[in-house]
């Protein structure tokens, strides 16, 4: 929709294609139905991408204020969350109907149930057949999405299509979704429900990714496994074989110098009983009794002496599991992979090899964390091509 305003505006004639019968469904259930649709604070390091200098161009060249300014102009109230986050202070229906609007004001035709899309190359540019009938144009922007939620109609057509021109895809996989565990660790998940402030990353990404790889946010245990916004957040990074790690106590010293602000200092005083029922107490000070519990159980402490106390501090600070899997593209929120980058022009979103075809949105190599950052990079792609087409 943004690029099809953006384009029509232009003065180019556009008909946008959507094998729904409600256009930007994603739109009406992010951030609870109140759309996250964008950050302030957005920027390259946000999204993670086979090629992470990829999307600097389009992110420069359409930045969050922009968005706002749209926001405004259609006096749609709006509010800051934690860490930039904007949400629309009522229904995310306004952002679908204000994209509409400005696809309006360009004279889009938009077709709605257009199903069984079929591309060909012609000798003028496309020719697009589908169950609403024919399409001819010199100039085609693949804006489909990835296979995140497929009961909002998620497919693997935009794949299909970067293969049919000879584009390369890396591999999808689900992405900001909540982690299976399985053995031991599954008794963990006899704590449905509990949730805590922590740090989590993936174990994998500690030598190679960048600091923004670590998040600190909540982390909830559910019936199958991890979920909440840290874990949400590592899940992108993570890849199966990998540890989920988290730190329990991230507003917890862990040297030696500060015992009193240790996760476990209580134990480390003077005269202080040491003792399970000490160590639980130690631990529901910062942590819910639940949890607390579980970790003192689960903790293998091995004796009572100082090195054996450190030991058990420095694995709480660095708890890992062993997560078997994901909740699949079902519950994530996005799909990281996607077309290859290389394949692109970044300040236009252009194939290279197939001129006239334009791929943006999820559908690219380009993954933002969790608060807004994958809705901007929808408007800030979707205006690159926009603008070339």
């Amino acid at each position: 929709m943004m690029c099809a305003a953006v384009a029509g505006q232009r003065g180019r004639r556009v008909a946008l294609l959507d094998h729904n019968g409600q256009p930007g469904r994603k739109i009406l259930i992010s951030g609870g139905g109140r759309c996250n649709f964008t950050n302030l604070y957005c920027g390259p390091g946000n999204f993670l991408s086979e090629n992470p200098h990829f999307a600097k161009s389009a992110l420069a060249l359409y930045q969050p204020q922009h968005f706002l300014e749209l926001v405004e102009r259609y006096g749609i109230p709006w509010h800051e969350k934690t860490l930039g986050q904007l949400f629309c202070d009522g229904s995310a229906r306004a952002i679908s109907e204000m994209l509409l609007a400005e696809c309006e004001r360009g004279g889009v035709e938009v077709v709605l149930n257009a199903r069984g899309i079929a591309v060909e190359a012609t000798s003028g540019g496309f020719s697009i057949a589908c169950s609403q009938g024919e399409f001819s144009a010199d100039a085609l922007v693949v804006a489909t999405g990835g296979l995140s939620i497929p009961k909002l109609g998620a497919t693997g057509l935009g794949y299909e299509l970067a293969r049919q021109f000879g584009l390369l895809v890396v591999e999808p996989r689900p992405a900001l979704v909540p982690l299976v565990l399985g053995g031991d660790e599954a008794g963990l998940t006899e704590l449905a429900g509990v949730a805590a402030e922590v740090v989590a990353w993936a174990d994998w990404a500690e030598s190679r990714g960048p600091s923004g790889t670590r998040f600190r946010e909540k982390m909830l245990v559910t019936h199958r496994g991890l979920s909440g916004p840290a874990v949400l957040q590592a899940s992108s990074y993570w890849r199966p074989g990998a540890a989920l790690v988290l730190d329990f106590g991230p507003d917890l010293a862990r040297g030696q110098a500060y015992s009193q602000t240790l996760l476990l200092g209580a134990l480390r005083q003077p005269g202080a009983r040491r003792d399970v029922a000490t160590l639980r107490q130690a631990l529901r000070e910062v942590l819910p009794q639940r949890l607390a519990n579980y970790l003192a159980d689960s903790g293998g402490l091995k004796g009572w002496s100082n090195a054996a106390l450190e030991e058990c501090e420095r694995r709480l600070h660095c708890w890992k599991f062993h997560p078997v899997g994901t909740e699949g593209f079902a519950k994530a929120e996005v799909t990281a992979g996607g077309v290859d980058t290389r394949g692109l022009q970044a300040r236009t979103m252009e194939a290279r090899t197939a001129p006239g075809l334009f791929f943006i949105g999820e559908v690219v190599d380009v993954t933002g964390q969790l608060g807004g950052f994958n809705f901007q990079w929808a408007w800030a792609s979707g205006v690159a091509a926009g603008r070339a087409v």
